[in-house]
């Protein structure tokens, strides 16, 4: 847990140096000229708007929780550890948030490589669901439907590979002939396969993606909220296309928490596209991941200290390593 807080502290410093930069780039002064502005309600209503986002996406949790037949976790823990996960939401397509499946397996004893796939899971429909926002989004604008076709084109070729049972295992079966640790973990990569698979399937796509789409439309009006705060009125599609499109380019690129991509994309095209002051794009872009993004870490770490006063041997040093 050490080496995961140095981690979380790093992508914080990053986050830090990321803002300054943009902060120097457009004009502290007019930054805090906007700021002076700001209605902060609109701050509040965007965190409320970003919690809102973790139900959803909880419903979802305990949607693939009940496609695999696991139904011994208690909704309160089960809805802690889903939070818990966000703890490491700071890592390269947010696979940190496998940490949930490390909780379950000390607390329940539900082996990893069976829950560990949802991750994957999660983040495929998340895919669809922001391709379907920004498709809504775009309105006639161009450029999002590209993003929006690579986010596809990745999430269509997972499906074929996932969906080939035979050349799903082939290639595990390739890696099972490596020599050392990576050969070792085979067996393991199977089972994992078998709960993807069974995640995957047409008739388990429809409702997290559906859930996805309305998750993240959330988070899209969060940033649709924080402009009004500034007195600017984008319009709801427009702003769920400026945060869609960013949170995919985030996402696609392996950067903790898209720290830095994201950010960069989203001033841009409210600049650009939005025609929102260069001052008033960055203030705003700054208090939506902070009602966005660290507002899910900090809510991650509430969540795991209430889970281990339920559970207070949950990842003790001298617990058995996870199967």
């Amino acid at each position: 847990m050490k080496s995961n807080l140095r981690k979380i502290l790093g992508a914080m410093l990053l986050g830090v140096c990321v803002y300054f930069a943009l902060a120097l780039y457009s004009g502290v002064d007019k930054i805090r000229e906007s700021l002076s502005h700001f209605h902060y309600e609109a701050f509040a209503a965007a965190c409320g708007l970003a919690f809102g986002n973790y139900v959803l996406r909880f419903l979802k949790w305990e949607f693939y929780l009940a496609r695999l037949e696991i139904r011994n976790v208690p909704k309160l823990d089960s809805f802690l550890t889903f939070l818990s996960g966000f703890v490491l939401t700071v890592t390269p397509g947010k696979v940190g948030e496998v940490f949930k499946s490390l909780v379950l397996f000390e607390t329940y004893q539900i082996p990893m490589t069976k829950t560990a796939p949802i991750v994957v899971a999660e983040r495929a429909t998340d895919v669809l669901g922001i391709v379907v926002l920004i498709v809504f989004g775009s309105l006639g604008l161009s450029g999002g439907l590209v993003w929006a076709g690579v986010g596809t084109g990745l999430v269509l070729a997972l499906l074929v590979v996932v969906a080939n049972r035979k050349l799903s295992l082939g290639m595990i079966q390739l890696v099972a002939r490596l020599p050392g640790r990576v050969g070792k973990m085979a067996p393991k990569l199977e089972a994992a396969y078998e709960s993807l698979a069974t995640m995957l399937k047409p008739r388990n796509l429809v409702v997290p993606s559906v859930l996805s789409a309305a998750a993240w439309m959330l988070e899209c009006l969060a940033l649709w909220v924080i402009l009004k705060g500034f007195g600017r009125d984008t319009g709801v599609p427009l702003s769920t296309f400026f945060y869609a499109t960013s949170t995919l380019v985030g996402a696609i690129v392996p950067v903790p928490g898209g720290l830095g991509v994201t950010e960069s994309a989203l001033m841009g095209q409210m600049t650009e596209i939005g025609h929102v002051e260069q001052g008033i794009a960055t203030a705003a872009m700054i208090l939506v991941r902070f009602a966005t993004l660290w507002f899910a870490v900090i809510v991650g770490f509430v969540a795991l200290s209430w889970m281990k006063r339920r559970h207070p041997g949950l990842l003790a040093k001298d617990e058995k390593k996870p199967t």
